[in-house]
């Protein structure tokens, strides 16, 4: 399969023209393939959350190339890199960032209008994830209404409602307990292979990075 994301030399410092200059990332490079779920492992501090940063075109590196879907958008203008978030990536987060006044079925639904699809295509999307996680009953309930797991499967929803190529997460079940981290995770992973897309995720827990595919181990 393809690679949908390729970092090549990717190097990051902060506080270059400080006295005392913070290197992060150093020559680093990973890809990713088409279907392929990526575990990212690093201690704090290690630059995890920099690289996805990078990866997800949110930041630019010092030097190196991020490579996504074949296309070198490292030099790409803000207006190039915003398209390209918009419509290749989705983010997951260790907290949901549901928008609070609006129903799960809603957070799910807006990004797409924003991405200029028809209110009625966006809500059938969106019913159909919610369904694949197991809420269609929970569709019209607003986040605070909704449980921790339940939260965060709508926030999975939302970061897939634009079918992206590439999906980054931040330790997406972090905010979690043991046991709803397990099922939150198995609703992640078939979610993921369903759609066929790549996913990098970072994460501290050992045990849901050696369900993945494979684990880069970064730093430490």
């Amino acid at each position: 399969m393809s690679d949908v994301l390729v970092l090549e030399g990717i190097s990051k410092t902060y506080g270059l023209a400080g006295p005392a200059p913070v290197p992060v990332l150093s020559d680093l490079s990973l890809s990713v393939a088409q279907g392929e779920v990526v575990a990212l492992v690093a201690p704090s501090g290690a630059g995890k959350s920099t690289l996805l940063h990078i990866a997800g075109l949110l930041d630019t590196a010092d030097s190196g190339r991020v490579l996504l879907n074949g296309r070198d958008m490292s030099g790409q203008n803000d207006r190039t890199r915003t398209e390209a978030r918009r419509e290749q990536l989705g983010f997951v987060y260790q907290f949901h960032h549901l928008l609070p006044e609006f129903s799960a079925a809603e957070n799910v639904i807006l990004p797409q209008l924003a991405n200029g699809v028809a209110e009625g295509a966006a809500r059938a999307r969106a019913l159909d994830l919610l369904g694949r996680v197991g809420l269609s009953h929970r569709a019209d309930h607003r986040p605070a209404q909704l449980s921790g797991g339940e939260q965060q499967r709508v926030a999975f929803c939302r970061a897939l409602a634009n079918q992206p190529s590439l999906l980054l997460g931040d330790e997406p079940t972090g905010n979690l307990d043991p046991a709803t981290s397990d099922r939150v995770f198995d609703v992640l992973m078939a979610l993921v292979r369903e759609t066929g897309l790549a996913a990098l995720i970072a994460t501290h827990n050992l045990d849901l990075a050696q369900r993945m595919d494979r684990v880069i181990r970064l730093g430490g």
